[in-house]
């Protein structure tokens, strides 16, 4: 190897991640954009010559990578909690009361930081370099979007003075001035424009193709370090932060009391509109890690933390009709077509009324002059009527679905209406998704991508139609190849030998999700013989209400839906099953968790067996909880339950519960 042509790879890195974190994380670039590009030649040139010499964490790599079909969930390595609200000044007076009665007259101090309107992103490093990226999704686990966040220049490649290991979460945002310049570019090119930066953030992040995510100028802001050993306090962890290289907001404050903490929510809520991006709030952070701990948590969020909401934004306007909107579950929303008016800087022309509950709630009109606000600064919404109009006239919901015309269904205590007909054309993306999910029919590959290319063309009308998709049906599609093309064809022929339990899942009846459907089949042991039943003896079933059996009625019922089902019976698919839940069991009455790699079973055959013995598994640990079962490299569900003193076994007493040693 060229000792030369080493040292001065290394160099061109060195100067380039200086470069990038005096651009786009101090804001105070020293070099011209065309000496940076030229540098950044050099080095992708020096390594297409000699690919030995390229490295992951080179800035090069920032750009690049295949387009993917879809993102494949991950977990977090310890939750991603949701923060509970403060709505107005009490609120947030009675958070800090709770604080200091829990802390018994300890002196604490909150840290103040901007509540900044984007998409949140765990980042773990291994041995200094990026190593994985997850979306929040629902707390336990997120979607990888490695590639596409490689691409945020803010958020370094490689830490070299960090732990060996340690993860960072933060917040991946767009700039009102590259959300201008985004939307102006797309209306140039007559597209539709973005509604807002938040949206437009979350939906670059998750682009399957990473060089348009690198076109978006993504920023990643850090606001929480994961690391050992742990920092003392959250201020000292922001600083450190910063001092890893990574970009931390400079607008936060340590607040000795509540006085101070109201004031900087005062400040910023006035000073909102001149910052270079959208927020709405700011997040308390009780600032000492051991205050934290005595703090605790909630099973949703921690006790140690809060967001300040600032109040939405409002204009008032004309309500110049209602039209139904059909989402992608069947649910038909009411929409307020609007003359267009400004909230905050924005144009709404539309807005959300929900239901029709809502709107008799609010009793509005098609005529009236309303209040319209951004909820969150985000989703348009009426809030209150505020003058008759002249001429004015009531909204019904329809009684078929404006869409396809099926029977339009509202379950008793639903606020929704809904379409019954699964194959929808407004929702069959979203039934076929939902389909071919893991742990429903768990079809590798169907995914948004490709669902999209086979609903528009025709391809698929039907979540039947899957099974009659052939090789020359794929090959023409964007990002198929005849290899990847194959291994779609072999999953979907796959899932046709998933049992009773998933098929019923997979149709997406309302309230039957993978719990509810498995008991149904172990109860009636065959899909007619759940089709055939009429609600009262629906509800024989173990935790089969009112509700879930007039839906599974309503869904049966529906003659497209019928027609759904004789179409999956002549794929193949296994509409008879094994009956073999029973009254009682060795387990009945029993709530189990579990949690890690178990030594000769995977999770879903753990909880399979619980729950023919008649036990319950939940996904979070409660005092509720009788037994947490703990396999190898079990999280902090393990901890959740030895703080709360709950019974911990492994698989070999699992077991011995079970009867099977």
């Amino acid at each position: 190897m060229d000792q030369d042509l080493l040292r001065e790879t290394e160099r061109l890195r060195e100067t380039l991640r200086r470069h990038e974190h005096l651009y786009y994380v101090l804001d105070r670039p020293e070099i011209a954009d065309a000496d940076y590009d030229a540098l950044m030649r050099r080095l992708a040139g020096i390594e297409r010559e000699h690919p030995d010499l390229l490295t992951p964490d080179s800035p090069t790599q920032r750009v690049g990578g295949a387009p993917r079909e879809g993102f494949v969930k991950a977990a977090h390595s310890a939750p991603m909690l949701s923060l509970d609200n403060a709505l107005n000044e009490g609120e947030l007076r009675e958070f800090d009361r709770r604080v200091r009665e829990l802390l018994a007259g300890e002196p604490y101090r909150y840290v103040a930081e901007l509540k900044l309107d984007g998409l949140s992103l765990a980042v773990r490093f291994e041995n200094g370099v990026l190593h994985r990226a997850i979306t929040r999704g629902d707390g336990a686990e997120g979607e990888d979007v490695t590639e596409n966040a490689r691409t945020i220049r803010s958020l370094p490649l490689r830490v070299p003075d960090g732990p060996a290991r340690f993860e960072v979460r933060g917040e991946v945002v767009m700039t009102r001035d590259a959300f201008n310049r985004l939307n102006a570019e797309r209306e140039r090119q007559l597209l539709p424009l973005y509604a807002n930066p938040r949206n437009s953030a979350a939906g670059s992040l998750r682009v399957l193709e990473p060089r348009i995510t690198a076109s978006r100028q993504l920023d990643f802001y850090a606001y929480f370090l994961l690391a050992e050993p742990e920092q003392e306090s959250h201020w000292e962890a922001l600083e450190t932060l910063a001092g890893m290289g990574f970009k931390v907001n400079s607008h936060r404050r340590l607040c000795e009391d509540a006085e101070q903490l109201l004031a900087f929510c005062q400040e910023f809520e006035g000073r909102r509109d001149s910052l270079p991006c959208e927020i709405d709030g700011v997040v308390a952070k009780v600032d000492s890690v051991a205050h934290q701990r005595a703090l605790g948590w909630t099973a949703k969020a921690p006790r140690w933390a809060i967001a300040f909401k600032f109040p939405a934004r409002q204009a008032e306007t004309v309500l110049e009709n209602i039209e139904v909107q059909v989402g992608r579950t069947g649910a038909l929303t009411p929409v307020a077509h609007l003359l267009e008016v400004k909230v905050s800087g924005v144009k709404v022309s539309r807005a959300t009324l929900h239901n029709q509950d809502e709107i008799e709630r609010l009793q509005v009109q098609i005529g009236d002059t309303v209040v319209v606000e951004r909820s969150g600064d985000v989703i348009p919404k009426v809030v209150r009527v505020v003058k008759h109009g002249d001429e004015r006239r009531a909204f019904v919901m329809p009684a078929e679905c404006p869409v396809c015309g099926g029977e339009v269904a509202r379950e008793e205590g639903e606020v929704a209406s809904r379409c019954v007909n699964t194959n929808c054309p407004a929702r069959l993306k979203e039934s076929i998704l939902h389909f071919a999910a893991r742990g429903v029919m768990d079809i590798d590959g169907m995914g948004e991508a490709l669902v999209d290319q086979l609903v528009d063309r025709g391809l698929v009308t039907s979540v039947a139609d899957l099974y009659k998709l052939a090789l020359p049906d794929l090959l023409p599609l964007e990002r198929m190849a005849e290899k990847s093309a194959t291994k779609v064809l072999d999953n979907i022929a796959r899932s046709k030998t998933q049992p009773l339990a998933r098929v019923l899942n997979g149709l997406g009846i309302p309230f039957v999700g993978e719990r509810t459907a498995q008991i149904l089949a172990d109860t009636f042991g065959s899909l007619d013989s759940i089709a055939g039943a009429d609600a009262e003896t629906l509800q024989q079933a173990q935790e089969v209400g009112p509700k879930v059996a007039h839906s599974i009625r309503h869904f049966f019922d529906e003659p497209r839906n019928r027609e759904l089902v004789g179409r999956l019976r002549e794929t193949g698919l296994q509409f008879t099953g094994e009956k073999r839940r029973a009254e009682g069991g060795p387990l009945a009455g029993l709530t189990f968790v579990l949690t890690g790699t178990l030594p000769s079973m995977t999770r879903e055959e753990a909880k399979a067996r619980i729950e023919a013995a008649g036990g319950k598994v939940t996904g979070s640990v409660s005092k509720k909880t009788h037994y947490v079962v703990a396999g190898e490299e079990a999280g902090s569900k393990l901890d959740k339950a030895r703080a709360l003193g709950v019974a911990v076994v492994d698989e070999a007493a699992l077991m011995n519960l079970l009867g099977q040693s």
